[in-house]
């Protein structure tokens, strides 16, 4: 597509946020390294390491490949561009209003009904430790106390998620030095495993590289989740600066823990131990001589989903306000709390004149989106009890409809990086302070790989009503957001620099 001719006024702009800044680079970098640490890793990687044997280890190379890279697509936009709304705001700028709505709907959707899952897994954990407290009233305890957490200042969401990621990362850390321990034969007990399970009970690639394909499909998602870092950027200090160090640290260290972790698994027992459903984890511990260990990673777990359960609702109540500081959502939700006095605020230069100035001023006191929390949680709440009351029925199809949903926002993040990237290269190179690798060709062997990955689940049956579900889930809020726009006058694609299609509309 022809671009306009680039101009002076055409260098990118911080979208101005009434939000405050409360966020620290502490805050950000842990929730970079644990926002993906979570049971998909201590849980869900059994059933990978079940149809992939020890490639197991290929399998997670090649889905955290695909997510670093996607990553580092995201962090270079957010460094340049940050907004609270991230990739929904870089997609409009990019692709058009129809892309920025599509991509932010459907990831508010998809969050909010992953909490569901989250809520009510950690209310089982926590049921089987009291089981004297029925788990509905677990959920609710979770959910009134993160919803609190999350209406004060946002650096409670943040010290929450530090403290949470902080014990998830001790854990695995432990895990690596306990696992190397017992591979070398230093533990008591224990003699050197050597290569004997790794090379054993059918090679390193027992089921072949189908094995190893089937492998990607069961853990690719579990790096859902490093997109919040770039969301909650926009509350720090320096979102630009903050959120190019959140990125580079985030994704190696992260890319290394899981890597690490199921290399250590294959190598101290043999992958015909492992069980879908079962935590490999805990079997390891178990044969090592750790006390207690199921009890000990049933701390972890439930940790780990709560974090899992705070960092959605945050990062739903960030995406919604975003689509309605746009005009994609109603504009009730613009509302942030005020100062001390607890007064409620406007979004700054929003309600126009010296109110809007003076509900700007209040909102970077306080900056919490409060209607836009409770929107979300409003709707986590709908989903919980769904999941509570018809788990295989009606929320089985709210679920498999955001099955693939991650896929396509990724898929959207690197088609944006895509344009956004000239565009900045042309007319404000100084914002690219953080740069894709081997533009532009990673990025399309990103979205490759991506249309890859959904084919694959085409193929595979238990996959395959996931990605039905969702491309019927997404072709609707593709449908509505067209139709919108067109019934509006206004053109599919975007004009100008890459700061347009970022203004609000009434």
């Amino acid at each position: 597509m022809h671009e306009a001719p680039p101009t002076a006024s055409a260098a990118p702009q911080a979208v101005s946020e009434p939000l405050a800044p409360g966020l620290k680079q502490r805050h950000l970098t842990m929730l970079g390294l644990g926002g993906v640490i979570g049971a998909g890793l201590f849980v869900g990687s059994g059933a990978g390491i079940a149809v992939a044997g020890p490639a197991i280890v290929v399998s997670y190379l090649i889905a955290g490949a695909l997510a670093m890279l996607v990553m580092r697509m995201l962090g270079e936009m957010s460094a340049a561009m940050p907004a609270s709304g991230s990739f929904s705001v870089h997609a409009e700028r990019a692709l058009g209003r129809w892309a920025g709505f599509s991509v932010g709907w459907l990831y508010w959707f998809l969050l909010v009904v992953v909490l569901a899952v989250e809520a009510t897994a950690a209310a089982q954990i926590a049921h089987g430790w009291l089981p004297a407290v029925e788990p509905w009233a677990w959920v609710l305890l979770f959910m009134v106390v993160f919803t609190a957490a999350n209406l004060t200042a946002v650096k409670n969401f943040g010290e929450f998620e530090f403290w949470f990621a902080s014990l998830k990362v001790g854990a695995i850390v432990v895990f690596l030095v306990l696992g190397v321990l017992a591979v070398l034969g230093w533990l008591p007990d224990t003699e050197p495993v050597g290569m004997t399970h790794l090379t054993g009970e059918g090679g390193f690639l027992p089921n072949g590289w189908s094995g190893v394909v089937a492998g990607v499909l069961t853990v690719v998602f579990a790096f859902g989740g490093l997109e919040v870092v770039t969301i909650a950027a926009a509350e720090t200090a320096d979102p630009a600066r903050a959120v190019g160090r959140a990125v580079r640290s985030a994704v190696v260290r992260i890319l290394f823990f899981y890597v690490g972790s199921m290399l250590v698994i294959v190598t101290v027992l043999p992958w015909t131990a492992q069980q879908a459903g079962l935590s490999p984890y805990v079997k390891v511990l178990d044969a090592i001589g750790v006390p207690s260990a199921g009890q000990v990673m049933n701390i972890v777990v439930f940790v780990a989903l709560l974090s899992a359960l705070n960092a959605n609702l945050y990062g739903s109540s960030r995406m919604v306000f975003s689509l309605a500081e746009r005009g994609e959502a109603p504009r009730g939700l613009l509302k942030v709390s005020g100062g001390p006095s607890g007064q409620e605020g406007g979004s700054s230069g929003q309600e126009g004149g010296s109110s809007g100035q003076e509900g700007g001023s209040r909102g970077r006191a306080g900056g919490v989106p409060r209607r836009a929390v409770l929107a979300s949680v409003a709707f986590g709440f709908v989903s919980v009890l769904l999941n509570l009351l018809w788990p295989d029925t009606v929320f089985l199809y709210m679920l498999n409809s955001v099955g693939a949903v991650l896929l396509f926002v990724w898929a959207l993040i690197a088609a944006s990086q895509l344009r956004l990237r000239a565009r900045l290269e042309r007319e404000a190179p100084e914002a690219l302070t953080l740069r894709m690798w081997c533009f532009p060709y990673l990025t399309w062997l990103t979205l490759a790989g991506l249309l890859g990955v959904l084919v694959l689940m085409l193929t595979d049956e238990g996959a395959r009503p996931q990605v039905l579900w969702s491309a019927g889930a997404t072709a609707l809020v593709l449908l509505v957001a067209v139709v919108r726009q067109r019934r509006e006058g206004q053109p599919l694609a975007p004009a100008g620099g890459p700061e347009s299609g970022s203004t609000d509309r009434t």
